[in-house]
Order: structure tokens, then C-alpha cells, then sequence
């Protein structure tokens, strides 16, 4: 029997909107309300049973038999930085060599660097007292290096792989991770530069340092000559700055050989032999091994262990509902609605690109999670975009991009930031973190529609 298109189009709002209730009104978590919604979908939608089940399994193992593995080490690897203290000396490195006049810059860029395989709260935690002892050197406003160092973080949390949202966006587009690692990485800076001159700007509104015992906060009016260079101090018990940034530089440069000699046809065996030391899955093995016996080197071997378990379990979730993602995205596939979608949205006006950008958008700000908001987009999305010919490393960016917008109440990091510098007041915690996530969206979508239309 035929299906309509609109029994289809049913299928898929009611899916949908079953999915944002439940995550939001039940106790059902985001994996299994993603299941659920998908067999809806599929039943609603007028597929066999069977079939459905099929489509739900299939979709959930193809997604992450291509970055499930890479998950679970990008995650392993970021808690051994984390215990190390080599995210601090990633900040020595930058307060060193940008000028010591302006911190914002070193913080942002060690953000920058240690989010792609850390969690924007954990590298938060680790380096917001740093911004704090920055703050009582520098006369510069806790408010200015605090969304400086969050807009650094927060920057290469969505856009660079192995951060498990922007590998969850590839893996169900199908993308290509070098491709979304260097994209990843031109794309966040102008999102970096915007959001450390707002922070400039409101650091000088809301001028709150230190107080001289360090125990509290102390606010007056701004004023230039409270500002002064910052003197750094080295700390013997740290890595080396080389070992620092190796777990991390390492498997970037080999998944980027990969992609480039991939991409010219190299056919040589030792051609071969890079491409396959910079697949995803040994590239980022190889920076879990760097950390473990580099940055590890002092750490007894059951407390590395203990470390890498802590690791484990915070990828678990992520693994599962970039799976169910799979899975819901495998089930709209199937039951030709996305086809059916993908003609409609042909025929209409609206650039395809920005449809994983507005989906991502919306369910943030329903749901508060930036990682559900931008694997749910893609799993909407891709059977949508595939046939329309969209590049799947700008349709995965576009649902990575969309999920910066507005952070508030319901997002966890809004607290961690706010908190961790002091700021009680709720209007005062929108300027701060709200405004610049908001920003960093705008920016990045007007980036996103440039580029895909030179290079799309």
C-alpha cells in the first residue's frame, strides 16, 4: 500500500514532538526518548514493523562503528590532560608568547586547544582558577577572562572532532572527520575573535576582581590604569609544554595527512602507511598512548586506571545517543520521508544548508543540551540533505553551529561559568554567557553561509 506524503509528514512531526516531551517532561532520558521517537516515526510513517526494528538497529551500529571507538579514546585521552596540569601549561605557553597585556587572548587560546578532547565543564573547572589568579595579577575584570576562556572552550566544543558532539554530526552525515577537523578549526577562530571583544567590552561594564584575601569579589568602576602586564610564573611540576599539546596536535596532524593524501590519490606504500596511521581511530589511539605515557609518566598505574574509567563512563552516554541518532536518522531514511522532504525543501526557497542550523537552534533552546540539540538536527537532517547533493562536512557544521544559541537556565555550563566568576545576579549571567553564545551563533552561521556558497 502507498504511503502519502503527508501520512509521512505526520509521521515525523509526531515523532518529533513526542521526542521533546518526553525529554523534557518525563524521566525518560534523551537515548531511549531518540529510540522511541524513531519507531514512532517508522510505524506512523507506514513501515513493517520489522523493517522498523531493522532500520533502528542498523542506523544505531553503522553510526558508531565509525565513531564510537574514537568517542571513547577522544574522552580516555582528555582525562589524563585534565589530571595532568597540562592545560595550565598550555596557558603558560600562550600568556608567554601573546602579549601579557592581554590574558584574554592566552586564556582563549588555551581553551581553544584543551576543548577538543575535554568537556567544556571539566576544562572549565580545571582552568577557571587560573582566570581568578590572572584577574588579581592583571587588574583585568574576572568577567573579561572568564568569557574569554569559555568562549575558547566553548568554540572548539562544537566544531572539532574528537569532541564527541562535532564527531556525532560527522558520523551521521557521513562526513569526513579530517575535512570537519580543519573546517572545525577555521571556523571557530572568528567565533573566538567575536566573543573575546564582547567580553572586553562587558569586562569594563561589570569590573569585578579578586578580593586582596582571594575569598570573594570586589566591583567598581573601570578604569585603563587598573590594568597591568601579567607576570608568569613557571611551575617545575608541570609537563613540558611539547608533551602538553601532543596528545592532542598529533592525531590532528595525522588525521589531516590522511585526508590530504586521500584527497591527491597517493598510492605509494608509505602513502598508505599515513593514511592509515591518520584514520580517526588510530590517530586519536595514538594520542591516548602519548598521554598515558607521557603526561601519565608520574601517575601509578591504578590511578591512571582509575582515571581512564572516569573517562569511560562519561563517554557512555554520548556513545548511546549518538547512536539512537543513527537510528532515528536511519528510520526517516528508510520510510522515505526524508526523500519526500528533501524535494519539498528543493522546491522551496530556503537554503538547505540552514536547515540543520534552524532544527539545532530550536531544540537547544527547548532542551538546554547543545550535544542532543546538534545530533538530533543531523539525524533529522541528513536523509533530508543527502539527496539534495549538501556537503556533509558544512550540513554536519551547520547542526554544530546551531546549537551555540543562547545558553540559559537549562544548560549546565551556564551555571559553571557564572558561578565559578562570581556572578549571582540573573540578568548580569545572561550578559555574560547567554549573549556571547548567542553571538557565537550568529557569527558562525554567517561564516557557514560564505563559505558554503565559495566552497559548498
Amino acid at each position: 500500500m502507498a504511503v502519502s506524503g503527508t501520512q509521512m509528514l505526520l509521521a515525523l512531526v509526531i515523532g518529533i514532538v513526542v521526542l521533546v516531551l518526553l525529554i523534557l517532561k518525563t524521566k525518560i532520558h534523551a537515548f531511549p526518548a531518540l529510540i522511541i521517537a524513531a519507531a514512532l516515526i517508522g510505524l506512523i510513517g507506514g513501515m513493517d514493523p520489522v523493517d522498523v526494528s531493522s532500520a533502528i538497529t542498523g542506523g544505531f551500529g553503522s553510526t558508531l562503528g565509525s565513531i564510537g571507538i574514537v568517542i571513547g579514546f577522544g574522552v580516555m585521552m582528555g582525562r589524563i590532560l585534565e589530571v595532568s596540569g597540562a592545560a595550565e601549561r598550555m596557558a603558560i605557553f600562550f600568556l608567554k608568547r601573546l602579549s601579557r597585556n592581554r590574558p584574554e587572548w592566552a586564556l582563549a587560546a588555551t581553551g581553544y586547544f584543551t576543548s577538543i578532547p575535554i568537556f567544556c565543564d571539566s576544562g572549565y573547572v580545571i582552568l577557571a582558577p587560573l582566570a581568578k589568579a590572572l584577574s588579581r595579577q592583571s587588574g583585568k575584570s574576572v568577567v573579561t577572562l572568564g568569557i574569554s576562556l569559555a568562549v575558547g572552550l566553548v568554540a572548539t566544543h562544537h566544531l572539532v572532532p574528537p569532541t564527541p558532539g562535532p564527531l556525532g554530526t560527522a558520523g551521521i552525515f557521513g562526513a569526513d572527520v579530517g575535512k570537519m577537523v580543519l573546517w572545525g578549526i577555521v571556523f571557530a577562530i572568528p567565533v573566538v575573535a567575536v566573543g573575546i571583544a564582547y567580553a572586553t567590552w562587558l569586562g569594563r561594564k561589570i569590573y569585578q576582581v579578586p578580593t586582596e584575601d582571594g575569598e570573594g569579589w570586589e566591583r567598581k568602576e573601570w578604569k585603563a590604569e587598573y590594568e597591568q602586564a601579567v607576570e608568569v610564573e613557571e611551575r617545575e611540576d608541570l609537563p613540558s609544554t611539547a608533551l602538553s599539546f601532543a596528545p592532542i596536535l598529533v592525531p590532528i596532524i595525522l588525521i589531516l595527512l590522511n585526508t590530504t593524501l586521500s584527497a591527491v590519490g597517493a598510492s605509494s606504500a608509505f602513502a598508505r602507511f599515513l593514511i592509515f596511521l591518520g584514520q580517526p581511530i588510530i590517530a586519536v589511539l595514538f594520542g591516548l598512548l602519548i598521554a598515558i605515557y607521557g603526561l601519565g609518566a608520574k601517575i601509578t598505574r591504578p590511578d591512571i586506571l582509575k582515571e581512564l574509567e572516569k573517562g569511560v563512563q562519561s563517554a557512555g552516554i554520548i556513545i548511546l545517543v549518538t547512536g539512537a541518532g543513527g537510528a532515528l536518522g536511519n528510520v526517516i531514511r528508510a520510510s522515505g520521508v526524508g526523500d519526500y522532504l528533501a524535494q519539498t525543501l528543493a522546491d522551496s526557497a530556503l537554503p538547505a544548508i540552514l536547515l540543520p542550523f534552524i532544527i539545532a537552534t530550536a531544540l537547544r533552546l527547548i532542551q538546554g543540551s547543545g550535544t542532543v540539540a546538534m545530533l538530533t538536527a543531523a539525524s533529522i537532517t541528513a536523509p533530508i540533505l543527502g539527496p539534495l547533493g549538501v556537503n556533509p562536512v558544512f550540513a554536519a557544521m551547520s547542526a554544530s553551529m546551531g546549537a551555540f544559541v543562547f545558553s540559559y537556565f537549562n544548560d549546565s555550563f551556564y551555571w559553571v561559568v557564572n558561578r565559578f566568576i562570581g556572578i549571582e545576579d540573573v540578568r548580569e549571567q545572561i550578559r555574560v554567557w547567554s549573549v556571547p553564545t548567542t553571538l557565537a551563533w550568529l557569527t558562525s552561521g554567517i561564516c557557514l553561509v560564505i563559505v558554503n556558497a565559495i566552497f559548498g
